[in-house]
């Protein structure tokens, strides 16, 4: 059975690493940029589309706003990174936004941000994947037919990829970012220069189109609840930001100094692109609707079920470059690429998370284990679990699936800076230096200001999302939430339990006789070696046990028994439903009743065998056995080994693996503990 899960996996993932190979896997700025900053920036390839698509509904005179509401997420992107940087210097450690709010609201406070980032980082995956398959659908037709099994595909990849670990998989992703970031510069700037020194007329492919308006000539409130939407849609350019500040831990030393570094360059990167093609949209004249068959009009007519309405990005790419030409296939190709690893940030974030919950007991402990590449291979399969769920029931179509979005993200945001602005008062009541007390205060002041815009921004987007679909993300959240303080409740109540008490009596924990029981099916060599082995251990009281189904085979028994003179006795259970596991459970339990305080040791003889089908021809009896009387309390349970000739073939095979890690091995992390860095810096 090792070798059938074995060699796969090592032509998958690769071989396991030792431990002290650790540091080997830490990541360089150049590499950490494109792995933990992927999702921010691959989202200026959908972000400004949602802005138009929302505003379409009021009809093309509110094109006009488009750059008021990118100037509004370009200040929202600004403050969230400021505050971000000093999360970094402050609680250098991975914990993110959910160390934060633990440390300085509390842990109801921590695990609410904890859920929100788990469902967020589900649906980055669900959403990136989806909106790269539908940008690739355009140019393949057989992608758009088969949408959600090409989505589950790519996840699956993804996740492959992830497990062989983060750096190698790091290296992976930096060059579709990398061209995808030079391939949108060389397009704001080819535009730019196009329209302002050349003069240039560019035309997007939908330049000649009119939008019918849904809801024609809106004012007062319903004309600034749909601004507020279209910014909020918007926002969606910030999703991600915070992987950065989560992993911490996976970046070369100095960690805090590298980490603020590369969400500075994110920042900057995210927000020149975004209002970039925003601007250029409405140079070139672009047209989006919500419903474009209907809404979409060309002659007055509408264009009709046929026509495939491509993402913004598409439209001023065709105007600036040319449709068809090598700079626009680039742009093409890189984007649908970038879209597919923009999930890798959560591949990151999700699975660092979970390990530190995991540590707090909030999750199972499984999640704090690293696997045979040093990444946390439970978290990335529950993740990659999870967001194939969510592509099969939304049918990758990101329209939908992006309703749910980033609504966990601004609710981690505002505690978490909340959170921020607690932990600089706590210092400031303590520190004396008036020049680090300066940077305190500014560094305050930069967290207090996040809090105030980011809760104002959460308060927007539960207004105008939650009828379209941010209630799942919000039931997620409930979900997770009510999950993980089950599980912490139970782990605290068994530690409770098996505590050990400082003063007890002997008598507590040593049982005043043990009885041994030798199971017996037949008399031959595992019997014998498991009599010889109870005879070994000197119990008060020894016995043999057999079950009476076939009186022929017991009575055969029974005189081979006396023949051989075994000085054991032999008590025969009968049995007149032809049970096995019922008798000698019960036997068992009565044997408690009489003697409360006696420990009864069950001595089980079992085959060793070498090929995973004879599994399925012996030991079974044994096995039901077995889990039986593990429920009995004061009762032990050993397994006698007798190695069939057959278990030989699988010892060769053990050798021949013996520096392979077992599937099975279970390993703790992280492997070793970060030094932290002092707690109370600055930008």
């Amino acid at each position: 059975m090792s070798k059938l899960t074995d060699v796969p996996k090592r032509i998958l993932i690769g071989r396991a690493l030792r431990s002290d190979k650790l540091g080997e896997t830490l990541l360089p700025k150049r590499v950490a940029l494109p792995v933990f900053a992927s999702d921010p920036l691959s989202s200026v390839a959908y972000a400004p589309g949602e802005v138009l698509l929302v505003l379409s509904v009021a009809g093309l005179s509110a094109y006009h706003f488009s750059p008021w509401i990118a100037l509004a997420v370009v200040v929202l992107m600004f403050t969230v990174v400021a505050s971000y940087r000093q999360n970094v210097h402050a609680y250098p450690s991975g914990g993110g936004d959910y160390e934060v709010a633990t440390t300085n609201l509390g842990p109801k406070a921590g695990l609410t941000v904890a859920s929100a980032l788990l469902v967020d980082y589900v649906l980055t995956v669900a959403v990136s994947i989806s909106s790269g398959i539908e940008n690739l659908g355009s140019a393949i037709p057989f992608v758009v037919e088969h949408k959600v099994a090409c989505a589950v595909a790519v996840i699956v990849l993804l996740t492959v990829m992830n497990l062989r670990g983060v750096k190698e998989s790091g290296s992976l992703f930096a060059i579709p970012t990398y061209v995808f970031v030079f391939g949108v510069f060389c397009m704001i700037a080819w535009g730019a220069w196009r329209g302002l020194v050349l003069d240039d007329t560019m035309k997007a492919p939908t330049a000649d189109f009119e939008i019918k308006p849904e809801h024609p000539g809106l004012a007062g409130f319903a004309l600034v609840f749909l601004l507020l939407r279209a910014f909020s849609s918007g926002c969606a350019a910030l999703t991600g930001v915070e992987a950065i500040s989560n992993g911490v831990p996976a970046f070369r030393k100095p960690k805090s100094k590298n980490a603020a570094t590369t969400l500075a360059l994110m920042g900057g990167l995210a927000v020149t692109m975004f209002c970039g093609i925003i601007f250029l949209a409405g140079a070139t004249d672009v047209r989006m609707a919500e419903k474009p068959a209907q809404d979409l009009l060309l002659n007055g007519v509408p264009v009709g079920e046929g026509y495939v309405q491509d993402p913004v990005i598409s439209q001023v790419a065709a105007a600036v470059f040319g449709d068809g030409t090598f700079f626009f296939i680039l742009l093409a190709a890189a984007t649908a690429l970038v879209l597919f690893l923009a999930a890798n940030t959560a591949y990151n974030g999700f699975p660092l998370l979970g390990s530190i919950l995991a540590q707090d007991r909030y999750l199972p402990r499984q999640l704090h284990t690293r696997g045979d590449r040093l990444a946390f291979s439970n978290g990335i399969v529950l993740l990659a679990g999870a967001a194939a769920l969510l592509v099969v029931v939304y049918g990758a179509d990101s329209t939908r699936l992006i309703q749910l979005y980033i609504v966990g993200v601004f609710v981690s945001f505002t505690l978490s800076q909340i959170g921020m602005v607690r932990h600089w008062n706590r210092h400031l009541k303590t520190q004396k230096d008036p020049a680090k007390r300066r940077h305190m205060i500014r560094s305050r002041a930069i967290n207090a200001f996040g809090a105030f815009f980011t809760g104002l921004v959460l308060v927007v987007v539960l207004a105008t999302k939650f009828t379209h679909g941010a209630w799942v993300a919000l039931l997620g959240m409930v979900i997770f939430y009510v999950t993980m303080t089950a599980i912490r409740r139970h782990y605290d109540s068994v530690s409770e339990e098996i505590a050990a008490a400082e003063q007890r009596p002997d008598e507590y924990v040593r049982p005043s006789r043990v009885r041994s029981i030798v199971l017996v099916s037949k008399l031959h060599k595992p019997t014998l070696r498991a009599l010889a082995y109870a005879k070994l251990l000197h119990a008060s009281e020894l016995e043999a046990l057999t079950v009476n189904v076939d009186p022929a085979e017991t009575k055969a028994l029974k005189e081979e028994w006396e023949r051989r003179g075994i000085n054991v006795p032999l008590k025969i259970l009968d049995s007149p439903y032809r049970e096995i596991t019922r008798p000698v459970i019960e036997y068992v339990k009565n044997l408690r009743k009489e003697s409360p305080r006696d420990a009864v040791s069950v001595y089980i003889p079992e085959y060793v065998v070498g090929h995973w089908y004879e599994h399925l021809l012996h030991n079974q009896s044994a096995l039901r056995l077995k889990g039986r009387l593990l429920f009995t309390p004061g009762v032990m349970v050993t397994s006698v080994p007798y190695q069939l000739q057959s278990s030989e073939a699988a010892k060769k095979r053990a050798r021949r693996r013996q520096d392979w890690n077992a599937p099975g091995s279970v390993r703790r992390g992280p492997v070793e503990k970060a030094k932290k860095e002092p707690s109370a810096k600055s930008d």
